[in-house]
Order: structure tokens, then C-alpha cells, then sequence
């Protein structure tokens, strides 16, 4: 890094009045005591995108004790607090006189702990350690003209008195900040229990699930039924200090969840969708865990679907189309359903999470009434129902179900829970005396396979038939082999693989990806919680589609994307961007969906 300049004082007292664009005068990195301020990008415009900014401070001087940050979970969580401190101590002591008067700001942050970008924690073992924050200044102005000395107060002033409140230890609630480190800690370990226990998911007795609303996740204040653990599936698990804490396991297999509307099944399965992540204490939710590659499944209207097998679920079309490599610009809730299906299983998917609400109900039950208006031979779908079973026992991978309108799954339920009044009971023995008591018809049978999957491998055609493994894979990220065949729609790189125009992908928001002229849906991605995780995953496309070679399925690709990110850091998604500040952690699972819904 160059020599820091110390002159910033002046500089901004001099460019006072002067036209906005002079501001591109501060570039580079200056000095402001201990602090070191780095502006990597300056807007040309006040009606721009804010400046970038990097702000550094030696580790030793935060005073943030080693042992906090002494491991890469710590330092995430510390990170992740980090973040919030600095956003809170920058509304609180920016400047009050809208936005003439300019402002600082930093990554937005939900319920969740995540890997960030935006405050880099080091390991305190590492030469010259400095704990980096990545925000954005926003420059005051007056019209198009530079107010100097207001500039003068934001980053001399104000900006120094942020990283006091956010990054001294001494003025951080100590308690807060241990607790954050410790919820993040449990749940991993938590996590890393359930395939040596046999289960898939784990709610702790008293979690708090209900949320404040549809558009709100923070948990309900009042009226919240506290989780209560049905005995049959009492469990006791580890924290991470050796002390234990008991809830429901849920096990492999497939799990139905019952009751009527309103009593708390679709809470319960957002709540196990979520708990991929850890959560910050307070947030009721902190001892829900479920296995990381735990993938949501719905129904998607209109998504394009290239070259995937659905032939698990769709045959002898009417047209004659070869389902084993299907591809369609406007799938409909069945069709897409079962694309969704089958990429989770590639992608090496724990478990599935479905809820009848999202799901195409042609999908997945067929019922002995349409079976008789519908002879098998001239239906194409063979429903979820059927394949269920067969995708644990064949593949490992588990089911849960939420279900209130069908009792179809009663049937190949290895564990059955009704949901009544938010309260959980384990009613799988009255399910299967109802099964007995109303026997579905001989020609209702579960299939005995799930059947071969033809993977993708981008740049190139498909494998051939039976190359992915039916279980589940070991590599770090535990991903399996899933892809697409882009080499039909034209070159992988450069402009005509972005919609015409040579510019890099980006995240709009939480749901969307910007490649050229096209907009990637990913608002079926339930699992994805931060708008940072997107503008990752846009990045981590193209380097997918840089590294694609027409021989390597597009997991493996991912695989090793990732696991560079996993040695580097995020700011290997950096590239020639520079500043690194918006970027969160996704999961494998997440970047191969993403992948898949790109229309080629």
C-alpha cells in the first residue's frame, strides 16, 4: 500500500466550492491518527452511487481480545457483529441534514450470522493484523458544488468517531458481542451433530418460530407459543462449552407435518428453511439447526428450464419430447417443480423441504379418482408421492413434507407430526392405523426407483446416463455433479453470453441477478437472506462459466470456486472491482440454482 497522506484537512478546506468532480482529488489512502481511510472509488456526481471506502485500524488497538477471534467461526461472528456496531454508531452520529450533507453506511443485516465482507476480522497470529471495514461515504454537497467543510466534519469527525464506538472493544457491550460469538459457535455445533445422530433437523425446546410478520423476520413479541418437544422425540444435544440442550430431532427419512390451517406447519418449515444459518441471540430461533445443504423446493411458474433430466417425474410426452434432456422457456408448476427437484438432488442435497402451499399439486399426489379418468399410460407425471421413498432409501436424501389437504404421504411417512395450535405431537402411529384403515389401491404403489439423473456439465454436452453417485457426495461443500448445456445457445464468455452487453453480472436487491439485458429470477430461492449473498453469487456465475470446459459438471465447478473463497476469502470474488464491501457467503446449493435458472 502507498505512503498515507496526512493532509486530508486542507485538502477538503481548499475544494471547498469547488465543482463536484474535484472530489476525485481524495483517491487513495490518507491517514487520521490511528486510522488509516482508504476511498477506492469516488463518485463523479452527488446524484451518483456513494464513494467506496476501506477503513483499517491495527488489530492490537481494538483491544479485542484474541481468544474472541482465535478461529474462522469466531472471526465470522465477530465480523458479522462488527458490521451491525458500525451501521448503529453510523446512524447515530451521521449528520442530520439530509443528504446534501452527505452520510455514511455500510452492509445491510437481517436475523441471520453470515460470512461477510464488510468488517475483515484477521487472526490475531497474523503480521500487521488489521481489522478492515468496507463501507460507502456519500460526499456532501451543495447542488453540483463541494461543501468542503462539511466533508471536512464526515471524515474527519464523524468518521473517526464511528470506528471508536464500533471497533474499540472498550466501548462495545463486551456481553453482547461474547453472546453473538457463542450463538454462532452452538449452532455449528449443534449442526455438526445431526448426520452422527441420524437426524436431518433439531428445535430446541422453548425456540420462539413465529415472526412478527409475513414481511418482517424478527420473532413475534407477543402471543408466541414457545416450542414444546413431543416425548417420543426428545433429544439432547451438545453446545459448543459441553453443556446440553434438549428439543425435537427430526430423523432421516421422510417426515410429514399435519394439522390444520393456521396452527403452524408452514411456520415450522420456514423456520427449518432458516436454519441453515446461525441467528442472532434474541432472535428465538438460535437453536434451530438443520444440515447446511438443505434445500427448499417449489413450484415456479414461467422459469426456463434447459437441458435437465426430469424424466424422475415426466415421460412419454405427447410430443415425443426426450424428458432425459427437457428444456422449455416457460415451464409450467409441474414441469418446473420437478426441474427444482431433481437440480436439488445433483447438487447433493441433504434433505428437501416442501410445503403443499408452493408446490404443484399434479406434482405431487395423483389420487385414484383422476387415476381412473386418466388411465397411467396416457399420464406423463408420475407424482412426488410416488418417488419419495425411493429418493431416501436409493439417494439419502430425506423428505419433509408440510401437507393439510392430502393424506397420500400418510403412506411412505417414516415419522408423521401434527401441528395443533403451534404445539408439535408425534401422531405417526394414529397415521399409520389410519393407512390401514384406509388402504390406497394397488395401482397407487410407491415406485421401486427413483431412477438415473443425467447431470450437466456446462460448455459441453451431458454425461452420459448413471454417472452421478445415488449417494450422497463427500467434497468439502457437499455438492454432487449438476450443470447445463450452454454450448447450444453460443459462446460461453464475452458480450453474447450477457444479453449484448460486456458489462459484469450484478444483484438488484435480494431476488435478482442483472446480466446484460437479462433479469435472473431467483425469488424461488427462499433460502437466500441477504441481497450480499446474491451480488456473491452473480460473481461466482461467471467465474463458472470462465472456468466451464465442456468435460467438468457444473458442481464441481462451483466446488472449486467456493473452496477458493473458503481459502481466500470473499474478496477473491473481488476481482478488478475493487472495493469487496457488498459480498456475503452462499451456499453451493444456492449457486447451482441460481445457475440453472439463467435462460440460455
Amino acid at each position: 500500500m502507498s505512503t498515507p497522506r496526512t493532509d486530508l484537512s486542507q485538502t477538503l478546506r481548499r475544494l471547498d466550492g469547488s465543482s463536484y468532480s474535484a472530489y476525485k482529488q481524495l483517491k487513495g489512502l490518507w491517514r487520521l491518527g490511528e486510522v488509516e481511510l482508504v476511498l477506492d472509488r469516488v463518485q463523479s456526481d452527488p446524484y451518483a452511487p456513494p464513494s467506496l471506502a476501506r477503513v483499517r485500524l491495527p488489530l492490537r488497538s481494538t483491544g479485542i481480545p484474541s481468544e474472541l477471534i482465535a478461529s474462522k467461526d469466531r472471526r465470522v461472528a465477530a465480523g458479522d457483529f462488527l458490521t451491525r456496531q458500525f451501521s448503529r454508531a453510523a446512524r447515530e452520529l451521521g449528520p442530520r441534514g439530509g443528504k446534501d450533507s452527505g452520510g455514511i453506511s455500510i452492509q445491510s443485516t437481517g436475523q441471520e450470522i453470515l460470512e461477510r465482507s464488510s468488517v475483515v476480522v484477521p487472526d490475531p497470529a497474523a503480521t500487521d493484523a488489521h481489522v478492515e471495514v468496507r463501507c460507502e461515504i456519500a460526499l456532501p454537497a451543495a447542488g453540483r458544488r463541494i461543501r468542503g467543510h462539511a466533508a471536512h466534519r464526515l471524515l474527519t469527525e464523524v468518521l473517526p468517531g464511528v470506528v471508536e464506538r464500533a471497533l474499540r472493544y472498550e466501548n462495545l457491550d463486551a456481553r453482547a458481542l461474547q453472546a453473538h460469538v457463542t450463538s454462532h459457535l452452538d449452532a455449528q455445533h449443534l449442526r455438526k451433530q445431526l448426520p452422527q445422530r441420524g437426524l436431518v433437523a433439531f428445535v430446541a425446546d422453548s425456540a420462539v418460530l413465529p415472526r412478527a410478520s409475513g414481511h418482517r423476520d424478527e420473532p413475534l413479541a407477543r402471543g408466541a407459543v414457545p416450542f414444546e418437544t413431543p416425548p417420543e422425540l426428545r433429544v439432547e444435544l451438545e453446545l459448543e462449552d459441553g453443556s446440553t440442550v434438549s428439543g425435537m430431532g427430526i430423523p432421516e427419512g421422510v417426515t410429514v407435518v399435519v394439522g390444520g390451517g393456521y396452527h403452524g406447519k408452514s411456520t415450522l418449515l420456514q423456520a427449518l428453511e432458516r436454519g441453515v444459518y446461525s441467528h442472532v441471540p434474541g432472535d428465538g430461533r438460535e437453536r434451530v439447526v438443520t444440515l447446511p445443504s438443505a434445500m427448499s423446493v417449489r413450484a415456479e411458474d414461467g422459469r426456463a428450464v434447459s437441458n435437465t433430466d426430469v424424466s424422475p417425474f415426466i415421460n412419454n410426452l405427447p410430443t415425443g419430447a426426450d424428458t432425459r434432456d427437457f428444456s422449455t422457456s416457460n415451464a409450467s408448476g409441474s414441469t418446473s417443480q420437478a426441474a427444482a427437484t431433481v437440480e436439488a438432488v445433483e447438487a447433493q442435497a441433504a434433505v428437501l423441504l416442501l410445503d403443499e402451499d408452493t408446490c404443484a399439486t399434479n406434482l405431487m399426489v395423483r389420487d385414484e379418482r383422476m387415476r381412473a379418468m386418466v388411465p397411467g399410460e396416457r399420464e406423463p407425471i408420475t407424482p412426488f408421492v410416488d418417488r419419495v421413498g425411493a429418493l431416501y432409501t436409493e439417494r439419502g436424501v430425506s423428505s419433509i413434507l408440510v401437507t393439510g389437504g392430502s393424506g397420500a404421504f400418510l403412506d411412505v411417512a417414516d415419522l408423521v407430526i401434527a401441528m395443533d395450535a403451534y404445539r408439535a405431537v408425534d401422531v405417526t402411529d394414529r397415521a399409520r392405523q389410519v393407512v390401514r384403515d384406509f388402504p390406497r389401491p394397488e395401482d397407487m404403489r410407491p415406485a421401486a426407483s427413483f431412477g438415473e439423473i443425467r447431470p450437466h456439465v456446462p460448455g459441453g454436452a451431458p454425461e452420459a446416463p448413471g454417472t452421478v453417485p445415488a449417494e450422497r457426495g463427500a467434497t468439502p461443500s457437499g455438492l454432487g455433479a449438476a450443470g447445463h448445456d450452454v454450448s447450444r445457445s453460443g459462446p460461453r464468455h464475452g458480450a453474447a453470453q450477457r444479453g449484448g452487453r460486456d458489462k459484469p453480472a450484478r444483484a438488484r436487491g435480494l431476488d435478482t441477478i442483472q446480466r446484460g439485458r437479462e433479469d435472473v429470477d431467483l425469488s424461488a430461492l427462499s433460502q437466500l437472506v441477504d441481497p450480499s449473498q446474491t451480488e456473491a453469487i452473480a460473481r461466482l456465475l461467471e467465474e463458472v462459466e470462465r472456468t466451464a470446459n465442456g468435460r467438468t459438471p457444473l458442481t464441481e465447478l462451483v466446488d472449486a470456486a467456493l473452496e477458493r473463497v473458503v481459502r481466500d476469502g470473499l474478496d477473491a470474488l473481488a476481482h478488478h472491482r475493487g472495493h469487496p464491501g457488498h459480498l456475503a457467503l452462499p451456499r453451493a446449493q444456492d449457486v447451482v440454482a441460481a445457475y440453472h435458472r439463467v435462460r440460455r
